[in-house]
């Protein structure tokens, strides 16, 4: 493995220092709740060696939420990104190909790269709705593709894809006798049609999620797999143990109380996300300089500066951060232009969000 820090992390704003940061837009799930505001108490838990491969009733939670679903298909993780990381590091060698849509969730990217694996980008275009191009994935494959990645919805656009896509990409995986990972964090925050779970479709198509994003807990690590293929579940469980053995029963305890109340709590939840979409929308039509391609799930947008060649992007980001307080995340933490950037409306408080986006309006023409 070939590590290398990903610019996300380097500039993430815990880096920076969040008392720095008058209005904080660069972040990309619901507000941070506390034990509190979720109404837990902990119980007298025995600190022994968890489940390895998880609680048995959170999971059980985790399979339930579709059809087709065993307990045994799901594996809790640390984090989505821990499921990410086993994914990668069990399917791909230097040896092995990996077709990757692009923008995407960083360690989606930055994990294959590690390992040394040949990539091939599916670049989302902004004037097609950053909506996937199927013959370009088909196109992309090769021989000895192992993996094709794609989230859903979209990290960091918060477009999807329609149910007849992702049956596309499925069948396309299960002809070519490779996998599809669909990282489906933000699946709990889709504003219309909710996506099935990719793995309860086919044996072929893995899902990720966790608690991070939708349920505002990313301070316990909690994510999960899900494959109904037995045999590379038990690769995968391989790989978890290897790491880390199990996870914290702590952790799993208060996943498994956040999930007990799932529907509650985004039944609460969603029209606010809806509303605050809708804040960012009416600026975004008020605002010449800034457009995007409206998000159909989650709580980031990635709109489009309409800005001539010759502005300087780099100073713009600066007098943003230093002059008016406000931190949002720049294109090239995607691998995309610095004319992108990444909108979280679900992390701040509304009013910090509204003097987020004048700030963005103001250092536009400062």
């Amino acid at each position: 493995m070939n590590y290398a820090r990903m610019v996300i992390e380097k500039e993430a704003p815990e880096e920076y220092g969040y008392d720095r940061i008058r209005y904080n837009l660069s972040e990309s799930s619901i507000a941070d709740q506390k034990l509190s505001d979720i109404g837990l108490a902990l119980p007298d838990l025995t600190l022994f060696y968890g489940e390895h491969r998880g609680d048995k009733e959170l999971r059980a939670l985790i399979a339930a939420q579709d059809k087709g679903l065993a307990v045994d298909d799901v594996l809790v993780t640390a984090g989505a990104a821990g499921a990410l990381f086993i994914i990668s590091t069990a399917l791909l060698s230097e040896s092995d190909h990996l077709v990757v849509v692009r923008p995407n969730y960083a360690t989606n990217i930055e994990t294959p790269k590690a390992i040394g694996c040949a990539i091939s980008y599916v670049d989302l275009d902004f004037d097609q709705g950053f909506a996937i191009d199927l013959e370009r994935v088909r196109a992309a494959l090769r021989p000895n593709t192992k993996l094709i990645s794609v989230t859903c919805p979209h990290n960091p656009t918060g477009t999807m894809m329609s149910r007849a896509d992702l049956d596309a990409l499925i069948a396309l995986a299960e002809s070519r006798h490779c996998r599809l990972l669909v990282d489906e964090t933000y699946r709990d925050l889709s504003y219309d049609e909710r996506l099935p779970c990719a793995a309860s479709l086919s044996p072929s198509a893995i899902s990720v999620s966790s608690l991070s994003k939708a349920f505002g807990i990313p301070g316990i690590r909690i994510g999960w797999l899900v494959t109904r293929d037995p045999q590379l579940q038990e690769t995968f469980l391989a790989a978890k143990e290897q790491i880390g053995i199990c996870g914290s029963v702590i952790d799993e305890a208060i996943a498994r109380t956040m999930l007990e109340r799932r529907d509650a709590f985004l039944a609460s939840l969603l029209p606010d996300m809806a509303r605050r979409r809708d804040i960012v929308q009416a600026w975004i039509d008020g605002e010449k300089l800034v457009d995007w391609v409206r998000p159909q799930g989650g709580v980031v947008g990635f709109p489009r500066l309409n800005v001539d060649a010759g502005f300087d992007l780099d100073r713009f980001y600066a007098r943003l951060l230093h002059d008016h307080g406000a931190y949002v995340g720049p294109g090239h933490w995607f691998e995309m232009p610095k004319r992108f950037f990444r909108v979280g409306f679900g992390w701040p408080k509304e009013a910090e969000l509204r003097g987020g986006l004048e700030a963005i309006s103001a250092a536009l023409r400062a």
